[in-house]
């Protein structure tokens, strides 16, 4: 007797501030027999990642390679600036670059904005990683330009943050690698898209059989659009009187005699 294969999995990679757990969450009440693996990668490991086959696909960061990854955009993060609490950047519902002219502005290895010149005034050194930079933003050091999502995920209590409304934004896509578009892949970007299990577009849901519950609903609903069935009279009884022939049951009725002309 041969054994049943083990099910196949799905390995989806994702970079820090990018929350895929709405995704996860769908798919695993689509797919309950298809585990989804997550892997945490950086955001320049995410290509390496998806050429070496460690991930089937990947929630990266604009731009990518697109003569080697397919790419569908899904949305854009507002740009913010992380000060102190206490600096006077919080005066302010929203700042632009010029005013962060005069401030020292860190500008991290591993930032995933897209800078012409970034600005304020640059930090003796540079820090290793978003991580670090928040760090040194909490010891007064300097403020730091990353998208929201990032300040999110790095959220102390004694810092804040404030949109900049002229700076580079990121977005963030689904990638995979172009020449292996499989059928997992198929399914997940139904699940990012939006698409119901019962789309026309990509892989077909599999027929479910009715349940008995819904056999019922569409018998009754059946049987409203019958007309009701003529009900034959019982034998030996009359029928009803036909007001205009005038006749009755069995023994008929009688007519009156016509009135004479005056």
């Amino acid at each position: 007797m041969t054994g049943t294969a083990a099910p196949s999995s799905f390995r989806l990679a994702y970079v820090p501030g990018v929350t895929p757990g709405k995704w996860v969450r769908i798919w695993n009440e689509r797919l309950p027999d298809v585990p989804l693996e997550l892997v945490a990668v950086s955001a320049a490991e995410a290509p390496d990642v998806l050429r070496d086959g460690r991930a089937d696909a990947a929630l990266v960061r604009l731009p990518v390679d697109r003569a080697v990854f397919s790419a569908i955009p899904l949305y854009t993060e507002t740009t913010v600036v992380v000060v102190p609490k206490d600096h006077v950047v919080t005066a302010a519902d929203e700042v632009e670059c010029a005013d962060l002219a005069d401030e020292t502005v860190l500008h991290p290895l591993d930032d995933v904005l897209d800078w012409e010149a970034p600005p304020g005034e640059p930090a003796f050194e540079r820090p290793a990683t978003t991580a670090d930079a928040v760090e040194l933003v909490a010891a007064g050091i300097g403020l730091l330009v990353v998208p929201q999502s990032l300040a999110r995920l790095h959220h102390r209590r004694d810092l804040t943050y404030r949109p900049v409304v002229d700076a580079p934004e990121s977005g963030v896509a689904l990638s995979w690698p172009e020449d292996a578009t499989t059928d997992l892949v198929e399914d997940f970007i139904g699940i990012v898209r939006g698409r119901t299990v019962n789309s026309t577009r990509g892989r077909p849901a599999q027929a479910t059989q009715p349940t008995d519950k819904a056999r019922e609903k569409a018998s009754k609903e059946k049987s409203k659009d019958k007309p009701p069935a003529r009900r034959k009279p019982a034998p030996g009884k009359a029928t009803a009187r036909n007001p205009r022939s005038g006749s009755g049951g069995a023994t008929g009725g009688r007519r009156g005699k016509p009135r004479r002309r005056s």
